[in-house]
């Protein structure tokens, strides 16, 4: 099934015509549940990864032999979704709470050296022709692989991502690797994705809003204020939250591949390529949450029945708290190490 994002509640460029310069397109992903194959854009699916080529490990030092089991995870997500599934006293039974307790238990792996070569975990792949925003990889490249390592405990600080980007010629790949390594015990259960297909759509987008000319960015504050004073002269249960720009108008939530970053957790910060200075452009977006309560009027029509707590986290994976990863290249050289942040 397609996904199709409602169009926007007004036009924006109609009340600002400068914005119409800075308009830009996304293509949202719209990862759903499902069983991706090789040949499939896909989150958390299969990698089509060359058998004689080595699967990419994390070797910084780090603790890593403690946490919760992959397969764990995975079956206790299995169960929670069937007990509340149930048409007939939904929720976990007294014996699936059991089970659900013994699955979300922490295990030591005994000997493990905080060096030891940790697998990273697949977390996305994804092929130009199925994603009209994804820009051509170092040497026509058509693949786009995206790993992470399962601890939040690089960097200086210790609380840090670690990513890994690989692109490749996707018929370049003979033998494919069929059961490529896991790691034995993961830091948190968000690491570990659900299998799912994607439906690409190309939206258009618009700049977070400080990094507009600050006139248009003034007067887009002042129209926003006016609405808001205008709702609370008319205290209504039934009437909707006013507009926003940043929420309902210019950067959609969930994951997608190019566009505009948001900067709404940070101010916002130069990214420039730390080997060529060149100002790079976001990439991907890897998010929490397909929509929340500030961002509603992103649900796709198809979905706008579901019940949000089902559908809007279909990955399973959780950026930091409860935030999104937002993943930058090179537009000159797509080899230069990228960078991140998270919002």
């Amino acid at each position: 099934m397609t996904r199709t994002t409602p169009a926007r509640p007004l036009d924006i460029e109609a009340l600002f015509p400068e914005l119409a310069a800075f308009r830009g397109t996304t293509t949202r992903l719209h990862p759903r549940p499902g069983r991706p194959d090789l040949s499939a854009s896909s989150v958390g699916g299969p990698m089509l990864w060359p058998a004689d080529e080595p699967w990419p490990v994390c070797g910084e030092a780090h603790s890593r032999g403690r946490g919760r089991r992959p397969a764990d995870i995975r079956r206790y997500r299995q169960v929670l979704a069937s007990a509340w599934a149930r048409e007939r006293a939904p929720g976990p039974t007294d014996e699936e709470r059991k089970l659900l307790g013994e699955l979300h238990r922490e295990h030591r792996i005994p000997g493990t050296s905080e060096t030891d070569p940790l697998p990273m975990i697949g977390l996305a792949q994804l092929y130009r022709r199925d994603v009209p925003d994804l820009p051509a990889g170092p040497g026509v490249s058509d693949l786009l692989q995206v790993f992470w390592c399962p601890f939040n405990a690089h960097g200086p600080g210790r609380y840090d991502l670690e990513l890994h980007l690989r692109w490749r010629r996707s018929w370049e790949v003979g033998e494919v690797l069929t059961a490529p390594p896991q790691p034995l015990v993961v830091g948190s259960d968000g690491f570990v994705p659900e299998p799912c297909v994607l439906h690409p759509e190309r939206v258009a987008t618009y700049p977070f809003a400080g990094l507009l000319p600050e006139e248009l960015c003034v007067r887009i504050d002042a129209w926003e204020e006016a609405l808001e004073e205008e709702a609370e002269q008319t205290p209504d249960e039934s009437t909707p939250e006013p507009l926003g720009y940043q929420y309902d108008l210019s950067i959609p939530p969930g994951w997608r591949v190019g566009g505009f970053a948001s900067w709404h957790a940070t101010d916002p910060y130069p990214m420039d390529c730390l080997t060529c200075t060149t100002p790079m452009r976001l990439l991907l977006t890897i998010d929490s949450s397909e929509w929340d309560g500030g961002s509603g009027s992103w649900k796709p029509l198809e979905d706008r029945n579901q019940p949000t707590h089902r559908c809007a986290t279909p990955t399973e994976v959780t950026v930091g708290r409860w935030g999104e990863l937002n993943v930058f290249a090179c537009p000159s050289e797509p080899e230069h190490p990228h960078r991140w942040s998270i919002q």
